[in-house]
């Protein structure tokens, strides 16, 4: 099994083409779901997050508050990093669980859905591809405004904060182009849908984890202790 990474930017249509993978089998492995899941009421990033914010980042149900937590974060550098010590290992720890269980039942390939793929490149060692869903600029800021109700202006700034779809689009192995039709952009994922099936990267990883876990035991106790956790 290896593994690929899905990006894009807002309204680029990430989710659109993450849900026609879906349906044609490929397991997918969410990173918003899982750094909303780590986060959960009794779970140990939930307990750290309350101890260092306070109890004003919950909600009345207890939940944490992502939108109250993200102001607080947006402007202070040094509670980001703090919660991304935090919220990070868990979200990794989460994804190992994930991806194990995948490779367990035979799959050849894992699809990452990371929105900041290449903005923290943690994970882009451990692909053997990246893909990114690709719009236009125009197209981008239209939907983004339709989408959300935004003005220009206010669409505009939540685009300039993020990595340019330029920018990414040179550093993917594939590239979805979804400025037209749900059609094309169907057609375009049946072609890399294609592409990855008959990739041979599978039997080398394959091959790879063999060898180790033979001859290293230590990592399928490690594997295990995981899965167990």
């Amino acid at each position: 099994m290896f593994l690929v990474g899905l990006t894009g930017g807002i309204s680029s249509g990430k989710s659109t083409v993450s849900s026609m993978l879906r349906e044609l089998g490929c397991p997918i492995i969410d990173a918003d779901v899982v750094a909303r899941k780590v986060v959960e009421p009794r779970t140990p990033a939930y307990s750290r997050i309350v101890a260092h914010f306070g109890s004003d980042v919950l909600l009345e149900n207890g939940e944490i508050d992502r939108k109250k937590l993200g102001q607080i974060i947006f402007v202070d550098e040094e509670k980001r990093r703090l919660l991304n010590a935090i919220t990070h290992p868990e979200i990794q720890k989460a994804m190992l669980k994930q991806i194990l269980f995948y490779f367990i039942r035979g799959y050849r390939y894992v699809v990452l859905d990371v929105p900041l793929l290449f903005e923290t490149r943690r994970l882009t060692q451990f692909l053997n591809h990246t893909v990114v869903v690709y719009c236009d600029p125009a197209t981008q800021l239209s939907r983004l405004m339709q989408r959300d109700g935004l003005t220009q202006e206010e669409a505009e700034q939540r685009l300039a904060a993020q990595m340019p779809l330029n920018e990414k689009r040179g550093l993917a192995n594939h590239v979805i182009e979804n400025s037209g039709s749900r059609e094309d952009t169907h057609r375009q994922v049946l072609r890399l849908h294609t592409k990855l099936e008959d990739s041979m990267d599978f039997l080398l990883v394959r091959v790879v984890a063999v060898v180790a876990t033979a001859g290293l035991g230590g990592i399928l106790m490690y594997a295990t202790k995981i899965l167990l956790s």
